[in-house]
């Protein structure tokens, strides 16, 4: 006993104590600091400087880590804020013994004050600090200055908790690192009378809080009352802060619905934390994901009921916030372990209070089409809310865009820190709580967490004990969170016996993986069975046969396999020992269990086939596969025959390798590309998507393909010797880079056939000078290694492209006046006017695009081309161009040329030009972008 007292007192006098009194001065934007530091060296060696860590430097100009995390998430607020609306430290100046001085470079996020003397390992010195910091507005992180509060956290200076021998820097990126924990804080505020103040810190009076800070002190002075909950929970006193308004809904029901979560919390965890503060930051971060109702237009669809939203959104809060205030991790490291935990809780949740809730709520229910519920002919809508977790990762894996659990957090994409930190962590808690039994892991829980109460640990520790806990059976866990894994169990075949089934279970790896099985009667009815899996690659069960109609493997997405769909096998009749197949109407989540094949109806149109109708068969659902194949038949309006295109692929995606993807594909087509003329095409290529960094918006590529056409010609066409088949070759490799402010597009090409050989190059750059204001610049170069053509099909286009491989969106591919044939691709030459001329030996140009006013771009194009047999000539327009849709919709209007004074010309209406890009797909992912 003597002993434990004298560790705690040891362990509580070596902790760092800061004292503050700040002072909120007149213009409310900037922060009086007086600080004592009391600085332990917890080194193991002396050192001659104190770090100090200054994260509202963060917020000063466009070098920091933060404004390029902000631009990866494409959100550019802070990178065209004002001076006035950043934060920085104004001044500083520091004492310790008899030294004083100032810091002069107040810009750096990590400032390091020199000691005049080694510090011994295990020795502390008091540092007195005076400093006043501008504080930024709130939009850019959460926290600053808002409109109705501001909130402090990372703003005062601080020692690092996980700072190591080297001093190495230390960098503020809005991801909830850990900055300082574990030193005791006191903090006493001077603010206007009519303000108040919430804190995660212990409150002694109306302007003073002190305490340990299990994770870095918040503040947040407002004139506004926040609604406050205090709970009992076996007779301990828990108030939970809000740092936000509610609805009067929600006031009604939230006292009772926390203390509905701390109670479940408590028999998963054991000790509760006495006070719970939350913000409307934390709030958003961290509330239940995927139940928000959906509105569209004057559409409203509810998922959920309002008591069911609030009641998922705050335990996902709730849970998070107990997880924090647990115990003290180095979040960039060991962000899975209180992210695991927390959806963990929220699975055991799900299990026993919405156990048959669906992953669509109630929308398959309310959504009707003229008394049709079209929604529940879909498997999303069958499938239960507790499956979201595994669905999240296969969705990012199947895109080969995961990554390793143990990633650094500020590394992992925006979705991943969802799919991997969160979801596929906690599947993975949850697969052992089951084989190992609920009731016995939480005890683990239990005991792991009250050893580690209020203090520091890391995520190997929590493995090791839980590699003793289950006797070695989670060992597989470690390997797994430490690699892209891509582990698959298959169930290979099922051979009836006497009164069992041995069924045959082959995987891709050596781990000794639990797995579950069940088995399904004609009735329903499930049987669960665990097997320990061997180290070899192929295993057996026996399990009795009682009727059983159907075997599962690892059934709801319990655990992130790379291929679900080998895991369901049938015992009896047609499918016994494979696979029913099923076609479904519309794209859906593949069912794992089925050989789906997806209709979807399709509508376009060209000038020559007229409306096409047409029907989509394709493998491929919302997630990616490896196999997949496409077909569209299409009947043609105008033609009366049947039209239509058809591709097969297969992909290579490894996770390590400097490649993501390794595409294969086979295609053809056949549709109309004059009146009654019919092109066909025949191709195969191949394309590798080299790998790249999840958070990055750069892809690089490389390609190669090869088509053959045949098309159609009438008599004349034949007597002006015009090309009717011939064959492409094509060798490019792209580069393109979207991110905000600077996007950049470079790419060249070799194309040849038998009577030439061209080489072209394309670099796109566009910059947004100003917000909202961007100014495009793109440089063109081909030139004919080889040209000894019959026509002038192949040439390079100046203002119209030669549409010879059919790769480009026009309406009519033919067209030579009308509307039709003042669509614009930019390609090529891309000018604007009509030069009506095309290039047969080379040509570069360059075309410039600048924003102006809302909707209004004006525009110019300089080039020079030569033909073969003439001089070298140079060209140039310029004009309006209106955004209807930026990218997708465009009109311009040519105002000057080299052909001269253009709105002059009689024909002026005819010389307008458009884009029109009729991909739905393609608008999608510009949309999109950021997401992941």
């Amino acid at each position: 006993m003597c002993l434990s007292l004298i560790c705690y007192f040891s362990a509580k006098a070596q902790r760092d104590t800061i004292s503050i009194r700040a002072r909120l001065n007149d213009d409310q934007k900037t922060i009086s600091v007086e600080q004592v530091l009391i600085y332990h060296n917890s080194h193991q060696k002396a050192i001659k400087q104190i770090k100090l860590l200054n994260w509202v430097s963060a917020y000063q100009n466009r070098k920091t880590h933060l404004l390029k995390r902000k631009l990866e998430d494409r959100k550019k607020d802070l990178f065209f804020a004002k001076d006035e609306q950043l934060g920085k430290l104004e001044s500083l100046q520091y004492s310790y013994g008899n030294i004083s001085a100032e810091i002069l470079n107040k810009t750096q996020e990590n400032i390091l004050i020199p000691l005049s003397e080694p510090l011994e390992a295990g020795k502390n010195i008091k540092l007195n600090l005076k400093y006043q910091i501008q504080l930024p507005d709130a939009r850019f992180t959460g926290y600053g200055l808002d409109a109705n509060f501001i909130l402090l956290k990372y703003f005062f200076l601080v020692p690092e908790t996980y700072e190591d021998d080297s001093h190495k820097k230390s960098f503020y990126r809005d991801t909830e690192e850990t900055a300082n924990a574990g030193s005791f804080w006191k903090v006493n505020f001077e603010i206007p009378t009519n303000w108040k103040i919430y804190s995660n810190l212990s409150q002694n009076n109306n302007s003073e809080f002190e305490g340990q800070s299990i994770n870095d002190p918040e503040f947040q002075i407002s004139t506004e009352i926040y609604p406050e909950f205090p709970i009992n929970i076996d007779w301990q006193q828990i108030n939970v802060q809000l740092g936000y308004q509610v609805t009067e809904y929600q006031r009604q029901i939230l006292g009772s619905v926390i203390t509905n979560h701390l109670k479940f919390i408590k028999t998963k965890v054991g000790n509760l934390p006495n006070k719970l503060f939350i913000t409307q930051k934390f709030l958003n971060k961290e509330e239940f994901i995927g139940i928000d109702d959906i509105k569209f237009w004057k559409f409203k669809y509810q998922l959920f009921t309002d008591y069911e939203k609030t009641d998922l959104d705050y335990f996902s809060v709730i849970s998070k916030k107990v997880m924090d205030n647990h115990f003290i991790t180095n979040k960039t490291q060991d962000h899975w372990l209180k992210n695991g935990l927390k959806s963990y809780l929220e699975i055991e949740y799900l299990k026993q209070f919405y156990p048959e809730h669906k992953l669509l709520g109630n929308l398959p229910d309310n959504a009707r089409i003229f008394g049709i519920k079209p929604l529940k002919l879909f498997h999303a809508s069958k499938l239960k809310l507790s499956e979201r977790y595994g669905l999240a990762y296969h969705y990012i894996s199947t895109q080969n865009l995961d990554q390793k659990i143990t990633t650094p957090y500020y590394l992992l994409s925006n979705f991943n820190t969802t799919a991997i930190s969160q979801f596929e962590m906690g599947s993975l808690l949850a697969q052992i709580s089951e084989y190992t039994g609920a009731q016995s892991f939480d005890n683990f829980l239990k005991d792991y967490l009250s050893a580690n109460y209020q203090s520091k640990t890391d995520g190997q520790k929590f493995l090791n004990d839980l590699k003793n806990f289950s006797n070695g059976k989670s060992n597989f866990l470690q390997q797994m969170m430490s690699e892209k894994h891509r582990i698959n169990f298959n169930l290979k075949n099922v051979k009836e016996q006497k009164d069992d089934y041995l069924v045959e279970i082959h995987k891709n790896n050596i781990l000794e993986i639990p797995l579950k099985v069940e088995t399904e009667k004609s009735s329903g009815e499930t049987t669960t069975y665990w097997k320990e899996s061997s180290s070899g690659k192929s295993d057996t069960l026996l399990v009795p046969k009682e009727n059983v109609e159907k075997i599962v493997l690892n059934d709801n997405y319990i655990f992130p396999e790379s291929n679900y769909r080998d895991n369901y096998i049938y015992t009896k009749g047609l499918f016994s020992n494979t696979k029913k197949i099923r076609f479904k109407l519309i794209k859906d989540i593949q069912n794992p269990e089925y050989n789906e094949i997806f209709l979807t109806p399709r509508l376009t149109f060209n000038a020559y086939d007229k409306i096409l109708i047409g029907m989509n068969f394709k493998n491929q659902g919302i997630f990616d596969q490896k196999f997949d194949y496409s077909v569209t038949p299409y009947f043609s309006t105008g033609t009366g025959k049947l039209t239509g295109s058809g591709a097969v692929g297969y992909s290579i995606l490894p996770p390590n390798s400097f490649f993501r993807s390794w595409n294969f594909a086979v295609s053809g087509s056949y549709f109309h590309y004059n009146n009654n003329l019919a092109y066909k095409r025949f191709g195969a290529g191949t394309s590798i998507n080299f790998n790249k960094n999840p958070r990055s918006a750069i892809g690089r590529s490389l390609y190669f393909s090869y088509n053959y056409y045949d098309r159609e010609l009438t008599p004349l066409m034949i007597e002006n010797n015009l090309y009717s088949k011939y064959n492409l070759w094509n060798l490019g490799y792209s580069y393109s880079d979207n991110r905000l402010i600077h996007e950049k597009y470079i790419s060249g090409n070799l194309q040849w056939m038998e009577d030439f050989q061209k080489i072209s190059a394309e670099a796109f750059y566009r910059w947004e000078f100003s917000k909202d204001k961007k100014i495009s610049f793109r440089w063109f170069a081909g030139y004919f290694i080889k040209n000894a053509t019959k026509n002038a099909l192949f040439n390079y286009g100046i203002s119209r492209v030669s549409n010879y491989s059919f790769s480009y969106g026009l309406l009519g591919q033919s067209a030579t006046s009308g509307i039709l044939s003042q669509q614009f691709i930019l390609a090529e030459g891309g000018f604007k006017s009509m030069f009506n001329t095309s290039v047969n030996q080379f040509i570069t140009s360059l075309n410039v695009d600048s924003h102006v006013w809302k909707w209004f771009n004006v525009y110019a194009d300089a080039g020079v081309y030569k033909n073969k047999d003439r001089a070298t000539q140079f060209i140039w327009d310029s004009g309006i161009k209106v955004k209807v849709i930026p990218d997708f919709l465009e009109v311009y209007f040519p105002v000057a040329s080299s052909l001269g004074f253009e709105p002059g010309f009689k024909d002026y209406g005819y010389r307008i030009r458009y884009t029109l890009v009729l991909n739905l797909g393609a608008l999608i992912n510009n949309l999109r972008r950021g997401v992941f």
